[in-house]
């Protein structure tokens, strides 16, 4: 869908109804959200708080930033990590999730997916009240763990989770692993179906750029053909803080939606690319036929895509997109039932002015 003239939010409101209805229509007994309950969620809020830029909002836990209750404390893997410019400690609450059975399992979940493992704190009811165990409580003492409890909201019977470095190294496990979390933990009355519902969210003020930690050079993070808000002043300062009118729709951790208000004026375009290390001729070269359209005069304009056979997976309880395409390839790329790929003879080879060059054994 693409619309003349247009801002963000009336992009939202055509499209927002109409995925309603959709899920309404086919949702079989399942609670759908109304649209005018979604929340809008900033990309760098997203990451922080469930660990992806696709959130599952079934699943109330937020994590936060505790970085200042161990900066300079007793635990010296923390507090050295954040010596280092872009590091942080976050934290996992975990309510009804206080059992050293329960800590010592998330922490072999971790290991599993590739970090060191996954430090913890429980609240349990002591000789003098509730007291907090594990070994960050014990190396970090009773008044920084007594803030990090207050700060998370939590008491007796819960526990914390705590991931270190910088976010990228450990943001993905933490999202998997707060939806352990809440899989796995006693429910309150009303929470025990809380499967049975298509919870949405929009995601929206995605960065224009990124920078390579090691080279210390930029380039685009998202779309390259979003509008910068803020148009060119917001290029003329730091190219990281520049958000673009980009936005997805998430449903459930999946993505189901994504567009962008376009960007519709050349000086800004070349700009944009210009920052990230392409020159005016290289953007002529490969986006001609867009440049030149817009200097035509192309209207401001934006719009959306939304994935039909990810809004099916969704409403057909499936795991996998795969399960609801009629002919899906494996994760090779390979299309099993038409034998594709196959390998190309020479004839094919020589219309297409392409040679095959085997590798040294």
């Amino acid at each position: 869908m693409e619309m003349s003239f247009v801002e963000q939010q009336d992009v939202f409101d055509v499209v927002g109804p109409v995925l309603e209805g959709v899920f309404a229509e086919f949702a079989d007994g399942r609670k759908v959200d109304a649209f005018a309950d979604w929340p809008l969620v900033s990309y760098r809020d997203s990451a922080l708080w469930y660990g992806t830029d696709k959130p599952d909002l079934r699943n109330p836990i937020r994590m936060q930033d505790v970085s200042e209750h161990f900066r300079g404390s007793g635990f010296a893997i923390f507090a050295k990590l954040l010596e280092q410019d872009g590091t942080q400690v976050r934290a996992i609450p975990a309510p009804k999730g206080g059992s050293r059975k329960f800590c010592d399992r998330m922490n072999s979940f971790a290991q599993k997916e590739g970090l060191p493992g996954m430090g913890y704190i429980f609240w349990r009811d002591g000789d003098e009240g509730m007291e907090a165990a594990g070994p960050l409580a014990k190396n970090i003492g009773p008044e920084r763990t007594e803030a990090i409890r207050q700060q998370l909201g939590l008491g007796v019977g819960d526990a914390a989770f705590f991931l270190g470095g910088k976010p990228k190294s450990f943001q993905r496990v933490a999202g998997l692993a707060r939806d352990v979390i809440w899989a796995e933990t006693p429910k309150d009355p009303g929470d025990e179906n809380w499967r049975a519902r298509f919870a949405f969210a929009w995601i929206v003020d995605f960065p224009i750029y990124e920078q390579d930690p090691e080279t210390g050079k930029l380039d685009f993070e998202h779309n390259p053909f979003s509008m910068p808000q803020g148009g060119m002043d917001a290029l003329n300062g730091d190219p990281l803080d520049v958000l673009g009118f980009q936005y997805d729709l998430a449903c459930n951790g999946a993505e189901i939606l994504s567009g962008a208000i376009r960007n519709h004026k050349p000086d800004i375009m070349f700009k944009a690319f210009e920052i990230a290390g392409y020159g005016a001729d290289e953007v002529r070269r490969r986006f001609g036929g867009m440049v030149s359209a817009f200097h035509y005069g192309a209207p401001p304009h934006g719009g959306c895509a939304a994935g039909i056979d990810r809004i099916v997976m969704l409403l057909a309880e499936e795991e996998t997109i795969r399960e609801v395409m009629l002919f899906p390839m494996t994760q090779r790329a390979e299309d099993l039932m038409m034998g594709a790929p196959s390998v190309p003879d020479n004839a094919q080879l020589r219309d297409l002015h392409v040679r095959i060059v085997e590798p040294e054994a």
